[in-house]
């Protein structure tokens, strides 16, 4: 999955595998294990953003949605918004606000639960 396809389409919140095509490195060798391990491995998509790629990764796929029904938090409104957590739900995004604080934050559905609302599909009220 090329970075525009990920933009495009990957779920705010959606966890992303990015990898070289390179083998793994004995542990042995910790330099280039550590090398290895910043070219190849996961992250969570917490902003949206164009974004000048400067290095072409054999493979970006999207590892982990967000569950449908859980509720993504950002820090601020508007497209600046970066998300800082994932709840199951509702209460649960709460009772993490309430904790920690983020007086502008913003609460969304996932985006599997907007899907499924367009649908017809999904939970009842």
């Amino acid at each position: 999955m090329s970075a525009q396809l990920i933009y495009d389409n990957a779920p705010l919140g959606a966890i992303i595998r990015y990898c070289d095509g390179a083998p793994r490195p004995a542990e042995r060798h910790r330099r280039k294990l550590h090398a290895w391990e910043r070219h190849n491995n996961t992250g969570r998509l917490i902003k949206r953003q164009a974004v000048i790629v400067l290095r072409v990764f054999k493979s970006i796929p999207v590892v982990e949605r967000p569950a449908a029904g859980s509720i993504l938090v950002l820090d601020r409104p508007g497209d600046v918004g970066e998300l800082v957590h994932v709840a199951q739900d509702r209460q649960a995004s709460d009772e993490w606000l309430s904790r920690h604080g983020y007086p502008n934050a913003v609460l969304h559905a996932s985006a599997d639960e907007i899907a499924a609302m367009g649908t017809g599909e999904g939970r009842a009220a």
